[in-house]
């Protein structure tokens, strides 16, 4: 497999979960759901939310169109290991905040796992 795979792979699947964070208002009936919240912190789950998604749109972009870069130089490898730090991290949030009683939440933790793996990949092979 070309090192670059696991990077474009990587950028589409942070392309999904930025789309997938743009259905929260509707998935999680927000605009009901988030009434119950003072308006500064309704205020903050949704800007939160939306830097967020901006994020995955960033990491999309450079995993797409710069996979070159991102394997050949000291700040592309720098990025990648970052990205790669971040989705482990968000898989061992998964345990910490929503536990593994569930199967889906045992999904989401291997899926930020995978996420993670797809951007270490480039720098171990």
């Amino acid at each position: 497999m070309n090192s670059q795979t696991p990077i474009f792979m990587g950028g589409v699947f942070c392309a999904c979960l930025a789309l997938f964070h743009l259905t929260f208002w509707r998935l999680f009936r927000w605009k009901t759901e988030l009434g119950k919240l003072t308006s500064l912190n309704r205020a903050v789950v949704q800007v939160l939310n939306l830097s967020l998604t901006f994020v995955f749109v960033i990491f999309a972009y450079i995993s797409i169109a710069h996979p070159g870069e991102l394997t050949s130089t000291a700040m592309g490898r720098s990025l990648l290991l970052l990205i790669a730090v971040f989705w482990y991290l968000r898989a061992a949030e998964q345990i910490w905040f929503f536990g593994l009683r569930k199967p889906l939440s045992i999904l989401f933790l291997l899926f930020f796992a995978v996420g993670g793996t797809l951007y270490l990949l480039p720098l171990i092979g």
